[in-house]
């Protein structure tokens, strides 16, 4: 474990971090402006063994600032299982694939779960056995 002092924490206090490699799975959030992008990125990441399982849930209502003014939108919320040794890739990968310029690409550590469930997501994440063909969102 590393130990890090947060910006406004008062001097003296230690906070504890772990890295990502420590915990057994991680939990990643990404919104989406409709339920079809959601669906294409989620059967992507899957496809591609960057994910275990996606869920798509919505529609959420995102409250937001951008370029100054107060946003109001409904979107699809992706919660992605992975693992934190496939996160880099997933992440470049949600880049790569969707609409917004900045999109929400955040990393929840799953701290405890299932030993089946986190077997399975292990097996199904394995990068020496997904398919290697890249798939688009947008197929010509």
């Amino acid at each position: 474990m590393s130990f890090l002092v947060p910006e406004g924490v008062p001097k003296g206090i230690l906070v504890s971090v772990p890295t990502l490699a420590e915990y057994p799975a991680l939990l990643v959030l990404c919104t989406c402006p409709d339920e079809a992008v959601a669906l294409d990125i989620a059967r992507v990441l899957v496809k591609e063994g960057l994910a275990a399982c996606v869920n798509r849930a919505g529609p959420v209502t995102s409250i937001y600032q951008w370029d100054g003014k107060l946003c109001e939108q409904p979107e699809q919320l992706l919660v992605i299982k992975t693992l934190p040794a496939r996160y880099e890739a997933l992440e470049m990968r949600l880049k790569a694939l969707h609409p917004y310029e900045i999109p929400e690409i955040i990393a929840i550590p799953v701290v405890a779960g299932s030993s089946q469930y986190l077997a399975w997501l292990a097996t199904a994440t394995d990068a020496t056995t997904a398919d290697p063909t890249p798939l688009s969102v947008h197929p010509t």
